[in-house]
């Protein structure tokens, strides 16, 4: 069945055409129609990871076009990752169409929803596929193009509008430093194969500058340090968007490409250092800002910025199977939060966490799935993120990186300090609002709890209980892995203080932030809340001195083309007064000539037209003698 893993971007693509032609027809068909895409799709992976299981591997499909002894072929790339992720995709996006039946069932929109969704769907497994970095450019542009479509769905809204222009413009910024990243490669070795550049050699130095060039185009779909600024915005998109992106598509493209390209970051220190600290950086940057945030789905939203660079840093420390296992349980576990807090928002009609409270007794199946996926991202055990990201930290130690440990350890303290922040402002304590709050439909219900289920037992393939199967099959290490007990001890320890914080300062005393400690941290609390201010910065620095210079151009093209228009206005009077001189004065001059001309001979010959037609016989014989004249003098 390897062989038919090209078709697997083929059904969410099919349901894309169909509803995007006659979803005004199908209307609440289009969402089956993307729903057994997704599934069959899903189904068509299962039989990709089992054959490759069984000895089946890449192949070509499609040879592009041949110039000058160089081939361009398009074939699927089938190994643990591309499996791995094909699984993941397909079934969190599956789940995740369903929960949008009830989610967007009134929506005037709705079957567009679905067609996007499918595209969005299709691109990133197309992407997952590839088997060179041409057409993983393509599909990566494509889920580009998918992201703006669907995070300004709302686009009657300016923040929606702005939100996908954000996003759009930003991860821009990135690819083209992957695009240039890319073009270096294949400068270097004639070739876009994964399998031959893995192999390929060349100029260090400039291998080291393709490795940060590409590294940038992941930075910026990962929403790494500094292009993370599209991210939060990203929220203003409907959530089972928000639910996707975050957890199964665009976002994880980007760690799946430094994951993909990890032989060229591997060979070259100094890059895959980059990537270590960049993430680090960026883990606890996000972390800090989701304690303070108080939309529910700004909150989540800075926790996959911090979640992405938590996985970074694992790659980045040589941690492969590390980082692409706490990708797959982040998936999970994420997708979850996101549904849930859809959940919450289809009942309460609000995202402000200040504004809720005490909606667990209302919201049972919500509530319990929610709390959950909040174990599962700190990091509690048995749950999923725990064996993730214990990888990660054991890792650090491993691989001699002390610092990297510690940011690590701080991250996770804030992790679980601001999801258990989100839990009890929002499920226990008083409620705080008189919202009227109901459970969720069963459509949307169940995949909650389908989730919720992986989310507790998705990790155990990559515990000691299961002799790390995960990590064994996605990357088998020289030496076995073996259980670091102690950073199990001190990271489920740090878990368990974060929860501990915000259980004292959000239901002992029942506060939203306690008075005094903000007051004492007045000046590093505002700094935070105000999210580093690195938009406002950016703004300042790059986005008003475009417009300035932007509004400068416009005024010296006006100038310009005003006086270009000016000049040429006065040179079209002037043609035209010569035009109109040299028709009256030559053409009608010699017109007017003429006609003089053939009045004189006209009024001459019009003498002899006396109407007699004896004159004229007369006339007629003195021509016929003069011609017999002529004729005898030997003229003709």
């Amino acid at each position: 069945m390897v062989n038919y893993a090209h078709l697997i971007p083929i059904f969410p693509f099919l349901a894309f055409t169909v509803n995007i032609l006659f979803g005004r027809k199908l209307k609440k068909l289009s969402a089956l129609i993307s729903i057994l895409a997704s599934a069959c799709a899903f189904l068509f992976s299962l039989l990709t990871l089992l054959g490759y299981l069984n000895g089946r591997g890449s192949y070509t499909f499609l040879n592009w076009f041949q110039w000058k002894g160089f081939s361009l072929d398009f074939g699927v790339l089938i190994d643990p990752l591309s499996c791995t992720m094909l699984l993941v995709v397909t079934f969190v996006g599956t789940l995740i169409q369903i929960y949008s039946i009830g989610y967007m069932h009134d929506d005037p929109r709705f079957s567009r929803f679905f067609a996007y969704i499918s595209l969005f769907t299709a691109s990133m497994l197309g992407l997952v596929l590839a088997d060179n970095l041409l057409l993983l450019f393509i599909f990566w542009e494509g889920v580009g193009v998918c992201s703006y479509l669907l995070i300004s769905f709302w686009f009657e809204r300016e923040s929606a509008a702005n939100a996908g222009m954000k996003a759009f413009i930003t991860t821009r910024i990135g690819d083209i430093g992957l695009l240039i990243g890319i073009l270096i490669l294949f400068s270097a070795t004639h070739t876009f194969n994964f399998s031959a550049l893995q192999g390929a050699s060349g100029n260090y130095t400039l291998f080291t500058i393709a490795a940060f060039l590409i590294f940038s185009g992941a930075v910026g779909k990962s929403a790494q340090f500094p292009l993370h600024v599209w991210l939060p915005d990203a929220m203003e998109g409907p959530t089972p968007v928000s639910a996707l992106i975050h957890a199964a598509t665009m976002v994880a493209a980007g760690v799946y490409l430094v994951g993909r390209t990890f032989w060229l970051f591997s060979s070259h220190p100094l890059a895959l250092n980059w990537v270590a600290y960049i993430g680090a950086i960026t883990a606890l940057f996000a972390a800090s800002i989701a304690t303070v945030n108080n939309d529910i789905k700004r909150i989540l939203a800075y926790s996959t910025i911090s979640q992405l660079g938590f996985m970074m840093m694992g790659l980045g420390m040589g941690g492969y199977s590390a980082g692409i296992f706490h990708l797959v349980t982040h998936a999970f576990f994420k997708a979850l939060l996101f549904l849930c807090a859809g959940s919450v928002i289809h009942a309460v009609h609000t995202q402000d966490i200040q504004k809720m409270g005490g909606l667990f007794s209302k919201l049972k199946v919500t509530g319990a799935t929610f709390i959950i996926a909040s174990l599962a991202i700190a990091g509690i055990p048995p749950f999923a993120g725990f064996w993730s990201k214990d990888e990660i930290l054991s890792e650090a130690l491993r691989a001699g990186h002390p610092v990297l440990f510690s940011i690590g350890i701080v991250t996770s303290l804030l992790t679980a300090f601001y999801m258990f922040r989100l839990i009890f402002l929002v499920l226990l304590g008083k409620a705080r609002s008189k919202l009227s709050a109901h459970e969720s439909p069963r459509v949307m219900t169940i995949p909650l709890s389908i989730l919720a289920l992986c989310a507790i037992t998705i990790g155990l393939i990559g515990s000691p209980f299961m002799h790390y199967a995960f990590q064994n099959f996605i990357h088998p290490e020289v030496e076995s892995l073996k259980p670091d007990y102690l950073v199990m001890l001190v990271s489920t320890l740090v878990a368990l203080l974060g929860i501990g914080i915000a259980y004292s300062f959000y239901i002992l005393n029942n506060k939203i932030l306690p008075v005094a400690l903000r007051a004492k941290f007045a000046p590093f609390y505002r700094v935070v809340y105000n999210k580093y201010y690195v938009d406002e910065i950016y703004d300042a620095v790059f986005i008003k001195p475009c417009i300035a210079l932007a509004k400068l151009s416009s005024k010296f093209d006006s100038g310009i083309i005003d006086g270009a228009v000016n000049g040429t206005a006065r040179v079209t009077v002037l043609v035209s007064r010569v035009k109109s001189w040299f028709d009256l004065r030559i053409i009608d001059g010699v017109v007017n000539l003429t006609a003089k001309i053939v009045n004189v001979f006209s009024r001459s010959l019009r003498l002899a037209q006396t109407g007699r037609v004896q004159s004229y016989l007369l006339v007629g014989f003195l021509g016929l003698v003069i011609i017999i004249l002529i004729k005898f003098m030997g003229g003709i």
